[in-house]
């Protein structure tokens, strides 16, 4: 079977997307460089696919160290790109730190593509590069708009890139897929979600309230022109979006693909308030949740959720697991690694 290079495959999605990826019979390598994740989250791809994936640990920054990998991986067939640094307030601060990590490595890639007599290449985008849309919900064809931080930039950076890339190089096939919310963890618990330090999203700081590591959950601004007042997102079980990675890559493979570069939304197609949010994971865990409304967050945008209908049409792909189904297993997930700690 193929030979698939996925880089951050120790992170949050990269493991899924490994797990689904195992179990269609890809081959597949890891590059990771452990600066948020662990090497002991192949032990939970293992212990669900009964196969542990080739591990490289490695620093894409590091271009004689790509130069090298892809000189001994040189059958590689594809590559899932998840390697990344994504935390936007930090971005802020630190914008030369994101624009070397985020598209240094992403030229590096690449750069080593371009050398195989065929590739293709699916990259980690998000709906961030399309700001407070103006109409809701958002296709692929909505403007991007000017980026709110630096992470969100390098996201529409990286997509020109690429773009700019296959145009060029007619070997490269490529699909950027652009992820609205990211929530939950596999059902067997093996993984999941594992911040390190305080969590910028939603769940896992629902989930690390619930279970005492968190005082509080401050719910930012309940004044927003949204039926409850906060602010709605298109929140994705993260298996049905590690799927739609398989897919996607499997579309390029089988040369199916329309155009040498294509978008695609991967969203539910429905917008969830954070507190419908907070009352699914009141339902699914049975526990009370200790928050607070306090004033608007700066960057916040009001709503946005995905016009799914390409996905669904051209991938075949559709989202399965609900909203309660995604707290449930997030939350059982919390439970696992608090009482591995």
């Amino acid at each position: 079977m193929d030979k698939i290079l996925v880089t951050g495959g120790l992170g949050f999605i990269g493991s899924h997307t490994v797990v689904e990826l195992q179990n269609e019979g890809y081959e597949v390598v890891i590059i990771d460089d452990l600066s948020n994740s662990s090497e002991k989250v192949l032990d939970g791809i293992t212990a669900i696919t009964g196969k542990t994936p080739i591990f490289e640990k490695l620093d894409l920054k590091n271009k004689e160290g790509v130069e090298a990998f892809f000189a001994k991986h040189n059958d590689v067939k594809g590559v899932i790109h998840f390697a990344a640094s994504k935390a936007v307030g930090e971005s802020v601060q630190e914008p030369l730190l994101y624009y070397e990590n985020n598209i240094g490595t992403l030229v590096y890639i690449l750069k080593e593509l371009k050398k195989l007599p065929s590739a293709a290449f699916i990259f980690s985008s998000s709906c961030t590069v399309y700001g407070q849309a103006d109409e809701l919900p958002i296709t692929e064809n909505a403007p991007v708009k000017q980026a709110e931080s630096p992470y969100g930039n390098t996201k529409q950076i990286g997509e020109e890139v690429i773009k700019d890339t296959c145009k060029v190089v007619p070997t490269l096939k490529a699909i950027a897929l652009r992820y609205f919310n990211p929530i939950g963890a596999h059902e067997s618990v093996e993984i999941g979600e594992l911040p390190i330090g305080v969590p910028q999203n939603l769940v896992p700081f629902i989930t690390q309230t619930a279970i005492g590591l968190r005082q509080e959950l401050s719910v930012f601004g309940d004044d927003y022109p949204t039926p409850d007042g906060t602010c709605i997102r298109d929140y994705i079980h993260v298996v049905d979006l590690a799927k739609a990675h398989v897919v996607a890559l499997g579309r390029l493979l089988r040369n199916k693909n329309k155009a040498n570069y294509e978008t695609f939304n991967l969203g539910t197609g429905k917008g969830s308030s954070v507190l419908e949010v907070v009352k699914s994971f009141e339902k699914v865990s049975g526990k009370k949740l200790n928050y607070k409304i306090v004033g608007r967050r700066e960057g916040d945008i009001i709503s946005a959720y995905a016009d799914t209908n390409k996905a669904n049409d051209e991938l075949g792909w559709k989202t399965k697991l609900t909203l309660d189904e995604a707290m449930d297993s997030a939350w059982k997930w919390e439970q696992k690694v608090r009482a591995n700690d």
